[in-house]
């Protein structure tokens, strides 16, 4: 990366703060959706990092995400298939099958934890773990 050969942590460290950049982890972070017309990307407890290059702000997604088509309870979704069929509400599959998995639950159970959270698979996952007791699963 750096002219001349291999440089060191510290050499890029410096590098970086005489051309004004700095990069920073957002800590803490359960999931990021990235919402096109027809899909979602949904990463599930992906690393992020902000890259601050003269005052703008980028955002880095470090993660494998799951890609599905829009829900039908999305404002931009809705907009889109104004005229087409009615979709069945409830969550998406893949939802319903990360949970199940994760979770270790029956699909009715990972059905009512999306349910009771609006259908956010990471946070169905973390309410029937922490109602849980250590070493349940």
């Amino acid at each position: 990366m750096l002219p001349g050969g291999r440089g060191n942590e510290r050499q890029m460290q410096m590098m970086m703060r005489r051309l004004g950049m700095k990069t920073e982890p957002v800590d803490g972070v359960e999931e990021v959706i990235i919402r096109t017309r027809e899909q979602e990307h949904v990463f599930i407890s992906p690393e992020v990092t902000v890259l601050t290059v003269q005052g703008v702000r980028t955002y880095q997604v470090v993660g494998s995400p799951q890609i599905r088509p829009r829900t039908a309870g999305s404002p931009a979704a809705a907009g889109a298939a104004a005229g087409a069929a009615a979709v069945p509400a409830g969550p998406p599959q893949e939802d319903v099958e990360l949970v199940m998995e994760q979770a270790g639950v029956s699909r009715e159970e990972a059905l009512d934890a999306l349910r009771a959270v609006d259908g956010a698979p990471a946070e169905a996952i973390m309410r029937i773990l922490s109602r849980r007791g250590p070493g349940d699963r």
